[in-house]
């Protein structure tokens, strides 16, 4: 029993360690002002959207595109329709962008399709047809200036760009709502505080932008991993590359709704996650030891959370059942757990606090809402724990996620969601 509470409080500490920089952040994030842009220039970029049966969202987003302030002229769209079986071809030439068709199931995953995106652009327009490449999802939507507010962060010299990631449906249920708060608290308290740091942001899975010097350095596009947003970003830190953040370009993405869906996400990234780890870890370890925060703070972000929880939960599981099985007194074990899982949860419910009060405006659900899944957020962030101990053990691959949520930016904000299922 006391080695217990020793145990649990030796993985509190080491949360703590691992992550008292990130609180840190919130006071930086808040009120350093930050850095003033250069004069912008004009870029011609191409924008990349691998899809897989997604005709009902697809349109939305190349909609949100078509309505850009940037100019048009200097933006060209490029759709990689992957393995589908639907219209999603014929919805995207409908919306204006130029689609390839691709039937792969032996490569499959957004980093083979991206890829081979790339290397049909380049067959077609040439070496250095672009000075830049935005990767979208094909659920996304975006603010009319998003492409022109990146241009300004692009135009500051930085290489790779990420923007402000929002939610299209935030208000859905407890599922939705913790992934939004996840993702405003790494727009906001994470990304805004790096930025306003000088030190690198992270690449959030869609919504950013890379130069063509980068594709160039990095040899193509070859991240084919799990999470190939962390093997990209991972990679680029290694070589003392930057990941920018725009606080201004405003992209919204759909949550997935069930939690059947939610798990095997979650257990992809999970076990992408480990992977990228893995792989990297230990030259990110070195830099970090060197005195390289960016490779510290992304070695963080990926490896210390899972790796404790599986550990606590592996150790108090297996105490809790020793005790059954010896017929002992339960009580003062279960005590134990559950103080060190409230620890847990009360933080997670300061954060998720914060996140929303900060971001208040950029929620767009009732006012209710925000406030009662800021109690549903800690339970939300609580089923990682199984999900990190499940992704050591399970082989993953990639999957789609299905996506029905089709809305525009001004209904977004009116808070009017309409669904065609």
């Amino acid at each position: 029993m006391e080695i217990l509470k020793i145990f649990n409080l030796i993985i509190g500490l080491l949360f703590f360690l691992c992550y008292f920089y990130q609180l840190v952040y919130i006071p930086i994030a808040l009120f350093k002002k930050p850095a003033k842009h250069s004069d912008p220039k004009k870029h011609r970029f191409a924008v990349l959207i691998a899809a897989r049966n997604e005709e009902k969202v697809i349109g939305g987003l190349l909609d949100s595109l078509n309505r850009q302030t940037y100019d048009s002229s200097l933006t060209d769209i490029y759709v990689i329709a992957d393995n589908c079986t639907d219209t999603t071809c014929a919805t995207a030439r409908a919306h204006g962008a130029t689609v390839w068709e691709r039937f792969n199931r032996r490569e499959v995953g957004k980093g083979y399709a991206l890829n081979e995106l790339l290397g049909h652009i380049r067959q077609e327009k040439g070496e250095s047809a672009y000075d830049g490449y935005f990767v979208f999802d094909a659920d996304n939507v975006l603010e009319e200036d998003y492409i022109e507010q990146m241009n300004r962060t692009f135009s500051d010299g930085y290489g790779i760009v990420t923007g402000y990631r929002n939610s299209k449906n935030y208000g859905d249920n407890w599922i939705t709502a913790g992934y939004s708060l996840w993702f405003l608290r790494d727009s906001r308290f994470l990304n805004g505080a790096r930025m306003k740091l000088g030190v690198s942001s992270m690449v959030g899975g869609t919504g950013f932008l890379f130069s063509d010097e980068i594709l160039r350095e990095c040899g193509g596009w070859n991240f084919f991993s799990l999470t190939e947003d962390v093997e990209f970003t991972a990679y680029n830190i290694m070589n003392g590359r930057k990941v920018a953040f725009c606080p201004d370009a405003v992209l919204y993405d759909e949550q997935p709704k069930k939690f059947s869906q939610s798990w095997k996400q979650r257990l992809r990234w999970a076990k992408g996650y480990i992977n990228v780890c893995g792989k990297w870890g230990v030259t990110l370890a070195k830099k970090a030891l060197k005195g390289d925060f960016s490779s510290f703070d992304l070695l963080m972000s990926i490896f210390p959370a899972y790796f404790l929880s599986f550990i606590s939960l592996l150790v108090n599981s297996a105490a809790i059942i020793g005790v059954i099985l010896s017929r002992g007194n339960i009580v003062p074990m279960l005590t134990a757990c559950l103080n060190s899982l409230a620890s847990m949860l009360s933080l997670m419910f300061v954060i998720g606090a914060i996140t929303a009060v900060s971001e208040w405006k950029n929620i767009n659900a009732p006012a209710f809402k925000k406030i009662l899944y800021i109690f549903t957020f800690p339970l939300f962030m609580l089923t990682y724990i199984p999900i990190a101990f499940c992704a050591v053990f399970v082989k993953v691959s990639w999957s789609p996620i299905e996506h029905s949520v089709t809305v525009t930016t001004a209904e977004i904000r009116a808070s009017s969601l309409r669904r065609k299922d």
